[in-house]
């Protein structure tokens, strides 16, 4: 190449020209090194959080929760290892076949599993939970991306409905939302463990980066339901609501030395294995949440307080005329009697005898001994929802008012609270604590609300009541002497009292020598034109005390009653 041409190919340029772009080069090559050095030098945290966000992962470990079983021993809720299918948006790489496929591995429409896939949520969603193992073997076979099994619990209820109104049920997350699972979640459900992985592109644990964390599995909870008793009342509780073409009903039992509830349950009632139909009504453990007015049962509670102070003797005889009125009210009696002696009133359910025996009390005497045997406080058994009933301060009654507590109109309870105020007839006036919790004789101090000797001539006098001439003869249990009382209330129906409406109740104990067991009834609307409390709820309470009492081996204290049960067909149940 000759000078000339070299000469051409020279370039000319301006000496400021060359040092402005070296200037900028050295410029963008200081500050790419400044970066460079503050992201790994000053400032490592932030590329090690997006790695540790794409490649780390810190998985949660289910805890085993804890079974609950009746007082022996048997399983009324286990937890069973399940998989559930949950999807990765950022990973998920599914074809329209595949999608179709696991469609039909799901037994879902197709659109509704695309749909619920579009979500591009971050982190992960779930997809179906649980999954049976059929359908987690077809969804590992598959190997998709972005779709990931993960091992959960499921609870399992053995006794199923029988037993659903107080174990209740938990969510698909395994948290108690109703009954015992929901009162002892704390203590069922354990503590979660933990996990930390590296994972591959794929998003599969490679490496775990920390000591595992184990779960720890939550408590195991004896309830006090004995399971045989509990089926008993749960089938003569159906069938009685069958029989009568009744609206529902409840029946609670109870152990009278230890304020153990050994059966509960209601009607309608509800699977609580069959997580998709479930039904707010049917699930309302109604003897302890829902309150009514008590009627006649509440009889025995105004002749205690009036033999309380000395104002009557079982004997004493009292006017029951036909036309008695308080102020406006006028009481009446089904049957009228001249005169009935204080156990004749309690025997034949007279409310003119009962109003007259609650006007020889000051309001304040008649409250003080409601308000003693759990009338309008909480019965303390640690149930969700429970309630406190209605019984309004004394300085606010009519007398009007007054006589018609006195026959169970103006305040209102529940079942449960109920048959724990019928404890202080059965233990000769002390109340025990209630508890759904297996308990040991020696953990139970109870309270005392009557004298011996009151509580034992009421009981005396409920005995009365399932004898000839009583409203609850119906209620007999061959070979034990039985105390009780029966109920037949009018329901309030838009502020007034329906006259074709009725709530039929009997609550009583055997054996009457020395009471073990407490049943109450309840029987909502019976329509099929019976009503009374003794005919209604009066058999299902004998049926139901009878096989109790032969499961728990008591005793016969009348062993030479044991014959055929009578009937009252004229008027089973005197009053209202």
């Amino acid at each position: 190449m000759n000078y000339h041409a070299r000469k051409l190919l020279k370039l000319h340029l301006a000496p400021w020209r060359m040092a402005t772009v070296a200037g900028l080069l050295l410029a963008g090559v200081a500050a790419v090194g400044a970066r460079a050095f503050y992201l790994q030098g000053l400032h490592t945290d932030y590329l090690q959080g997006k790695g540790d966000a794409v490649a780390n992962r810190n998985l949660t470990l289910p805890a085993h929760r804890g079974q609950i079983t009746d007082r022996y021993g048997q399983l009324l809720a286990i937890s069973t290892p399940v998989e559930a299918l949950w999807a990765r948006p950022a990973d998920l790489q599914l074809s329209a076949a595949q999608r179709a496929h696991l469609a039909k591995v799901l037994d879902m429409p197709e659109r509704d599993l695309t749909s619920r896939l579009a979500h591009r949520v971050r982190g992960e969603f779930s997809v179906r939970r649980p999954l049976t193992p059929e359908q987690a073997a077809a969804v590992a076979a598959m190997g998709v991306p972005g779709l990931i099994l993960r091992r959960e619990f499921r609870r399992y209820y053995p006794a199923g409905e029988v037993a659903a109104h107080v174990v209740g049920f938990t969510n698909i997350d395994d948290v108690g939302q109703e009954g015992v699972e929901r009162a002892y979640q704390n203590w069922l459900a354990g503590r979660a463990g933990e996990r930390q992985v590296l994972r591959d592109r794929h998003g599969n644990a490679i490496r775990d980066l920390a000591p595992i964390k184990m779960a720890q599995m939550g408590g195991n909870l004896a309830l006090s339901l004995d399971l045989k008793i509990q089926f008993l009342a749960h089938r003569e509780l159906a069938a009685a609501i069958a029989k009568h073409k009744a609206k529902g009903g409840s029946i609670v039992v109870l152990d009278a030395k230890t304020g153990e509830i050994l059966a509960l349950s209601n009607q309608p009632d509800f699977n609580p294995n069959n997580r998709r139909d479930y039904q707010p009504g049917p699930m309302r453990n109604r003897a302890v949440i829902d309150t009514f007015e008590p009627g006649s049962t509440v009889k025995p509670f105004v002749a205690a307080a009036v033999l309380e102070r000395g104002l009557v003797q079982p004997g004493t005889v009292v006017s029951t005329p036909s036309d008695y009125r308080v102020g406006p009210k006028r009481v009446r009696d089904e049957h009228p009697h001249d005169s009935l002696t204080v156990t004749e009133i309690i025997q034949k359910s007279s409310n003119i005898g009962a109003a007259k025996l609650a006007m020889m009390l000051s309001p304040q005497q008649y409250w003080d001994v409601l308000n003693r045997t759990g009338f309008g406080q909480l019965p303390g058994s640690g149930f969700p929802g429970e309630t406190a009933g209605r019984l309004r301060d004394y300085p606010t009654w009519k007398p009007v008012e007054q006589a018609t507590m006195a026959y169970g109109y103006g305040l209102s309870v529940s079942l449960l609270q109920l048959a724990r105020a019928y404890m202080a007839f059965a233990n000769d006036g002390e109340v025990m604590p209630l508890s759904f919790l297996k308990r040991e004789p020696q953990e139970i101090v109870g309270e005392r609300v009557f004298s011996s000797a009151v509580a034992r001539e009421v009981r005396t006098m409920m005995e009365a009541v399932t004898q000839e001439g009583g409203t609850g003869t119906r209620t007999r249990v061959p070979g034990y002497r039985v105390a009780g009382k029966t109920g037949t209330a009018h329901k309030l129906v838009d502020g007034r009292y329906a006259q074709d409406r009725y709530l039929s109740s009997f609550v009583g104990m055997a054996p009457a020598s020395n009471p073990r067991l407490i049943i109450g009834v309840t029987i909502d609307e019976p329509s099929d034109g019976v009503y009374y409390g003794g005919s209604v709820a009066g058999p299902v309470f004998a049926q139901v005390m009878a096989a109790s009492l032969r499961q728990l081996g008591l005793p016969p204290d009348a062993p030479d009653t044991a014959t055929r049960l009578t009937r009252n067909a004229s008027n089973p149940d005197g009053g209202a």
